[in-house]
């Protein structure tokens, strides 16, 4: 019985560890802001969006299909290194190519993806975005993570109810 359970966590832990993020090590970090949404509290902001708003309904959608969403945000220098770092490993690991970048004034978004057998679905979208704060007096940077049934039209939808910062917007606008 002992082995039975041994083995069991073994494997629990395991498919545990696939499915973290690259950056996940900056949970516990003091220097790097996280919020993490889960598949349930998106299901509750659908539920509380207008279904009759096109916007809306796109999120609705789209909600639906997701497992989660992470978001990592610091203006610390050191962290700021230390997560594109992070980007350029899990890039190499991974099977992500980049969708498109955006460079605006000091502000630079890229987009990446993991590629499903759908070309309109993706499996992974991530997002890097680094430059001024909104006050114009910070270095930030900003990674956010999605995972599930990802339709690459209705991203924006997305972004836009995230409210998210200003660049974030300007980067979705130019798309």
């Amino acid at each position: 019985m002992k082995k039975f359970i041994f083995s069991l966590l073994t494997v629990l832990m395991a498919s545990a560890g696939f499915s973290q993020s690259a950056f996940d090590k900056y949970m516990d970090s003091d220097d790097v802001g996280v919020v993490v949404i889960n598949k349930s509290m998106l299901g509750i902001v659908a539920e509380m969006s207008d279904a009759n708003n096109k916007e809306a309904k796109d999120f609705i959608d789209m909600a639906k299909k997701i497992d989660e969403i992470k978001v990592f945000v610091s203006n610390n220098a050191e962290a700021t290194a230390d997560m594109r770092s992070t980007l350029k490993g899990h890039l190499k690991k991974s099977s992500m190519e980049e969708l498109m970048k955006v460079k605006d004034g000091d502000a630079s978004v890229n987009f990446y993806i993991k590629s499903s057998n759908n070309d309109e679905v993706v499996n992974e979208f991530l997002m890097f975005v680094s430059g001024m704060d909104d006050n114009n007096k910070n270095f930030e940077t900003v990674v956010v993570t999605m995972s599930g049934e990802i339709e690459l039209s209705k991203v924006g939808a997305l972004v836009n109810k995230l409210n998210l910062p200003d660049h974030m917007h300007k980067a979705h606008k130019k798309k």
